[in-house]
This record gives structure tokens, C-alpha cells and sequence, in this order.
């Protein structure tokens, strides 16, 4: 695979419905590589449809997905994952009864385990595995978990659920990491917090995210993507998405009935 492709991400004329409802309508959209690309939209917009097709959670129903310049539509979850596409999610999506080094731990790819596979890892004696351990250790101080290792996920509070969540997005050092609403039910401080650690991914990942907050948006990306009713509606910079006459206008619209 050709490390030095210009697109990380290419979605051609790719549709999904649902019952009847067309959740996503012929979307176009390509990311390139080091780019940070927001999509905005209402809800009900599609925008999280389109996140479960580009991760393979879902097939389309028509159109082509392309990932590191390979075509990926009929690829499953996991074979998207180990050539290098992460998520998180909308709603944290971790193991509970769990602890924080599982959790990361269970997120890592087999390729970095150097002395057995995760089960070993699970049943076995932690300190016979260092350079894991030692690489676990990394991760989490990245995120601001440093000395949680074994703290129940189910104790932790939300945002630092969150913090976990770009922990384990991260573990398997992918090109491609899609951020559903980082920000989603987070306080005043954890979004600064929050915040903070998405903008220093922004400097090092590909990143495609779904955010409502705008400003956060605004501040995080090079590009914009609005949708609305599964459509791509407009795209273009921060300036030019905040002039768009029809983008405003649907948030208006939006903004009276909720």
C-alpha cells in the first residue's frame, strides 16, 4: 500500500436508506492526507449513517468507499481497523466492568503484541510483558489517564471516559481517526480538556469528525462538510461555511423547532 497518498478517505456517489428513508443520498467527500475535516449538520442529517459506512459497520447500499487509495466498500470492521482507520463514538463504547489498561489494552492491535496474543496478556502476569505495559503507560499519559491503569472504567467520569476513548482511538497509532461529537455531554472543564487533546490530534492524524458544537468545530479543522437530509450540501473553509446563505438558513430553521 502506497504510503504517500494524497487522500486518506474517497466516498463516491455512496447511498443508504433504511425502510424506505434515505439516510444518506449520493455523498461525495474526500479527505485528504493531513487534513482535518469537520461535518456539521442538523440532526437526522445522516452524518453518523455516514461514519457507520465509512468504518464498515454498515454496507451501502450503492457507491464506492476508498480508504489509502484502496477499495474498501465490501471490507469488514476489522480489516479497516489494521490498515489504519479508528472511531470513537457518540456514546462511549468501552467495557465497564473493566479496567482503563484493559480497556487499552483490548483496543490494541496484534501486530504490537510482542510476547502472545491478547488472552495470554488477559490471564497471565502483567509484569511479563513490559514493553506493553510500558507502551500502555504511554498512551494514557497522552490522554491525561497517567496513573489510572487500574481504575474501573464504570468509576471513571464521563470526560475521563472521553479521555479514554482518544486513548484507545490512538493505541493502534491509525492514519484515519473519526471523531463522533467528542464534545457530547461534556462540562465546562472537560471540554477544555477535551478539547485540548483533539487539537493535538488534529497535528499529528487525519481527522473526520461530526461535532454540533460550532465554535469547537471552527476552531478544530481545515475544511467543512454541512449536510442535511443525507446530502451534501455545501463544503468549503470556515469563512465561506459561515457566509453560505443556505447554511445559515437551515440552522435557523433548526433552531426554531428544537
Amino acid at each position: 500500500m502506497n504510503a504517500a497518498i494524497d487522500n486518506v478517505l474517497d466516498l463516491k456517489n455512496v447511498s443508504k436508506s433504511f425502510g424506505g428513508v434515505c439516510a444518506v443520498a449520493n455523498v461525495n467527500l474526500t479527505l485528504k492526507n493531513g487534513e482535518s475535516r469537520v461535518i456539521i449538520g442538523p440532526n437526522g442529517a445522516g452524518k453518523t449513517t455516514l461514519f457507520n459506512l465509512i468504518t464498515g459497520e454498515i454496507p451501502p447500499d450503492s457507491g464506492k468507499i476508498v480508504l489509502f487509495g484502496t477499495d474498501m466498500t465490501s471490507a469488514p470492521v476489522r480489516k479497516r481497523s489494521v490498515i489504519g482507520v479508528a472511531r470513537t463514538y457518540q456514546i462511549c463504547n468501552l467495557f465497564s466492568n473493566l479496567t482503563v489498561q484493559e480497556n487499552v489494552l483490548l483496543a490494541l492491535d496484534a501486530r504490537k503484541w510482542k510476547h502472545g496474543r491478547v488472552g495470554t496478556l488477559m490471564l497471565g502476569n502483567w509484569n511479563d510483558h513490559r514493553d506493553t505495559t510500558d507502551y500502555l503507560a504511554g498512551i494514557l499519559d497522552r490522554v491525561g489517564l497517567n496513573g489510572h491503569e487500574q481504575r474501573i472504567v464504570g468509576n471513571l467520569s464521563h470526560g475521563e471516559q472521553r479521555q479514554l476513548e482518544l486513548g484507545i482511538a490512538i493505541a493502534s497509532e491509525p492514519r484515519l481517526i473519526l471523531l463522533d461529537e467528542p464534545m457530547a455531554g461534556l462540562s465546562k472543564n472537560e471540554r477544555i480538556v477535551i478539547g485540548e487533546l483533539v487539537r493535538e490530534l488534529v497535528r499529528h492524524r487525519s481527522i473526520l469528525a461530526i461535532e454540533h458544537d460550532m465554535d469547537f468545530a471552527m476552531s478544530l479543522c481545515d475544511a467543512i462538510t454541512v449536510m442535511n437530509f443525507g446530502s451534501v450540501i455545501a463544503e468549503g473553509s470556515v469563512d465561506a461555511i459561515r457566509a453560505n446563505d443556505q447554511v445559515r438558513k437551515i440552522y435557523k430553521l433548526h433552531s426554531e423547532t428544537v
